[in-house]
């Protein structure tokens, strides 16, 4: 008889403390401060933000705020705004928008320069070959994300493109978070999604460098590239993606899902 009652007692007390715990998750989440004009930058600038209902587009601005708590970003050369830092911010938050609990854990500097760079990461105007909008640090730069703030902000300005520099950063890191950028996203995807993924991966790979695709042609240089290229052109235009490449889609959908 003894040895039911405790056995009762311990699991009244396991649940008050689970019932507490999701209480204390849900005050945390209400608990974070969002600057109200916020929604106003972001429903102009931020398409994504745009199409979310009301509840969501409040989780993605919470969300938001975490990732600015927890990432340094530094301008390079010129004075960063707050419309710089929203727009990295919303580049992060995209691609994980419904992971409920992601942290960049291999991210924790952002440097923005002012222009395009060159591999060695000079971007003045006199420099020539300055073609590249961002890249995920390796080496010295481990842990650190470099785009350019022209980059950036076309990547949002343009709603009619396909691609978007930050977003595609963020996608490489993401395909990191298992130690290595290969193209594999086996963070993302379940195991035996693999080999389909990346059999679909050379399909579309090759209808790229035939010219049979819409799919920018950078997509075709590597599986690293493919992954973030078609990541870009599935949420900057997703429609049409799905209605140019439903296959690929669904594939990238349950990559980008919970």
């Amino acid at each position: 008889m003894l040895y039911l009652i405790a056995i009762a007692i311990l699991l009244i007390v396991l649940f008050v403390s689970l019932k507490s715990k999701k209480r204390d998750k849900t005050v945390s989440l209400d608990k974070v401060v969002v600057p109200e004009h916020w929604h106003q930058l972001l429903l102009k600038h931020v398409l994504f933000y745009q199409k979310l209902n009301s509840n969501d587009q409040k989780v993605f601005c919470s969300k938001m705020v975490s990732f600015l708590n927890e990432t340094n970003i530094e301008a390079i050369h010129f004075d960063l705004e707050e419309l710089d830092r929203l727009l990295i911010a919303a580049s992060a938050i995209i691609p994980v928008f419904r992971f409920p609990n992601w942290r960049y854990f291999n991210l924790s500097t952002v440097l923005i320069y002012p222009d395009y760079f060159d591999d060695d990461l000079q971007f003045d105007a006199q420099v020539e070959g300055r073609t590249i909008g961002g890249l995920v640090g390796t080496g010295r730069f481990e842990k650190q994300m470099i785009l350019s703030r022209k980059a950036l902000h076309l990547g949002f300005s343009n709603k009619t493109d396909k691609g978007n520099t930050a977003i595609h950063e963020f996608i490489h890191l993401l395909d990191k978070a298992d130690g290595v950028i290969d193209g594999v996203p086996s963070v993302l995807l379940d195991k035996q999604y693999i080999i389909p993924w990346l059999q679909l991966v050379h399909k579309e790979m090759e209808a790229i460098n035939n010219d049979a695709s819409d799919i920018r042609h950078y997509g075709g240089t590597s599986e690293i590239e493919f992954l973030a290229v078609a990541g870009e052109y599935f949420f900057e235009r997703p429609k049409l993606f799905q209605r140019k490449h439903p296959e690929l889609y669904n594939m990238l959908a349950l990559c980008f899902s919970n």
